[in-house]
């Protein structure tokens, strides 16, 4: 069990550790272009993204779905809970200085970042045939195939 909690934490510090990285990058390589900040902040969302691919395709092909997007899902909420309220303090700014119109949209395309990448990993893992559920019903049939085949007497 703590093994498990530990893997949701690594996540959310790796996903938040993506954010801090991305909020220095905008304070000191570029801090009055609007541009270039909002190409690290797509960037960003690219990371986030893959990192969460790579995690529902790893998580998925071991667990079925209600164990691993529990822990997932964890994961993700307390990440955004780090990039909106600590993360915007590393950096010397306020949680709540662009107005609730930035606060909440930092939110839904966070959420969104994450939606993406959790789908295109355990949809491509399901693709592969290689999910939780797939095998399962590959030994099942392998397991009815090397049976011999039961003959019932009246």
């Amino acid at each position: 069990m703590a093994q498990r909690w530990r893997a949701v934490g690594v996540l959310a510090a790796a996903l938040f550790a993506v954010n801090v990285v991305a909020r220095l990058v905008i304070r000191f390589a570029f801090p009055d272009d609007d541009t270039a900040s909002g190409r690290v902040s797509l960037v960003m969302f690219l990371v986030i993204g893959l990192i969460l691919a790579g995690t529902s395709f790893r998580w998925g092909a071991d667990r079925p779905l209600g164990h691993w997007a529990g822990d997932l899902a964890v994961g993700v909420v307390a990440a955004l809970a780090l990039t909106v309220f600590v993360g915007p303090l590393l950096v010397g700014e306020n949680p709540f200085g662009g107005g609730a119109g930035l606060f909440f949209a930092q939110i839904w395309l966070y959420l969104a970042a994450t939606l993406a990448g959790v789908l295109v990993g355990y949809l491509t893992l399901t693709a592969l045939g290689r999910d939780h559920r797939s095998r399962q019903l590959k030994r099942y049939a392998e397991m009815k195939v090397s049976r011999p085949r039961r003959i019932v007497r009246r």
